[in-house]
Formats: C-alpha cells, structure tokens, sequence
C-alpha cells in the first residue's frame, strides 16, 4: 500500500492566498455531488445535502483502500452557486434565492461501480466537473462578509485582465464551520473565466 495522498497538497488549484487575486489553471475533476436550493443558513435542504455527500465519500475512501490498496484525505466540502440575478451575490445577498451543487472531491480512480457501491441515497451522483481557466482568492472569515471580495473579482480583477466569467461561482471550504470561529473561516473563492 502506497502513503496517503493528500490531493489539497497535490493539485495547485486547492491553495490561494488571501486578498490576492490569481488565474489559475483547474484540472478536470472528478466529485461527488447533489443539487438543491435556498439559504443554506436556514433551509433544511442544505443540512440534509451534506449529511448525505459525507457517508458516500468515506465509504469510497475506505472501499479504495481495501480494494486497490490505494488510500487518501477526504477532501472538503465544495459548493457551485448561481442564481437568475447574479447580484444576488455581490449586491442583496438574498440567499433564498441561490441555487446550489455541494461537492466532494474524489480521485479519478474512483469509478462509476465503486461509487453505485458506496451510494445509498438518492440524488448523490458522480460526475467531472471542467472549469479550466479560473481566478480565485482566499477569504478569511465569515461567508455572509465575503460580498466586497467578489464584487472585486467580478467587476474589477476580472474585467481589467480581459476576461469574462463563464461558469457557476466556486467555494472550497478549507475550515469546518462546525469547529471554528466564523473570523477564522478559510474559503478559496473561485470564479471559470474565458479570455485573456
């Protein structure tokens, strides 16, 4: 059996740094997934979401070290955002009307078997997911003050380096909210971009 990978350590893309704006070049990925919509600090949705992503990726974790002998850090809870106004973000921040697809990573030796397998509730899917070119920064602190960060990458750092946003707004959440004080939060923003 091989050492635990770590893809956080292993795939750039995972790391940024705070109050700086980077384009960074995200490889294909493969995650587990499930869709909702709403607030997630309210709607029951959302809880019921991540309950469910969890289980299935320690189930694959464990199955794949068993069964190929190869084992690694489950990765953190990752989430797409979009709504029908995009101000929603960056202006009123009216979560009830987000849409959303809460992700886990998982290795591309994971496969479509191991992971009918490990899937027990309806509505997780596995999937790859392309982003490409994208630029992203790390916040530090709470989610609800993440606002004036990506009103700076969409209508500053973005437009100034010619590029245009093309896909869902991207979170990496390196801290667990469970643990840790809302000031201390470390989430990797994350924004597809075209152009340039």
């Amino acid at each position: 059996m091989t050492g635990k990978v770590d893809f956080k350590r292993e795939i750039a893309a995972y790391r940024a740094r705070a109050a700086r704006f980077e384009i960074v070049d995200v490889p294909d990925l493969q995650y587990l997934m499930i869709d909702g919509h709403g607030d997630p600090n309210t709607g029951a949705e959302f809880a019921a979401a991540t309950e469910a992503l969890y289980p299935v990726a320690y189930r694959l974790k464990f199955a794949s070290r068993k069964i190929l002998g190869r084992d690694y850090v489950v990765m953190p809870l990752e989430g797409l955002w979009w709504a029908d106004d995009m101000e929603s973000f960056t202006g009123d921040r009216d979560k009830s009307r987000w849409d959303w697809t809460l992700m886990i990573m998982v290795p591309d030796w994971i496969d479509q078997a191991m992971f009918a397998d490990a899937a027990e509730k309806p509505g997780v899917r596995l999937e790859s997911l392309s982003e490409g070119s994208c630029v992203q920064t790390l916040h530090v602190g709470s989610y609800d003050d993440e606002a004036p960060a990506l009103a700076r990458m969409h209508h500053e750092f973005i437009p100034a380096n010619g590029l245009r946003m093309t896909g869902k707004h991207h979170e990496i959440y390196l801290s667990d909210a469970r643990k840790t004080a809302p000031e201390k939060l470390r989430t990797i923003l994350r924004q597809p971009v075209s152009g340039g």
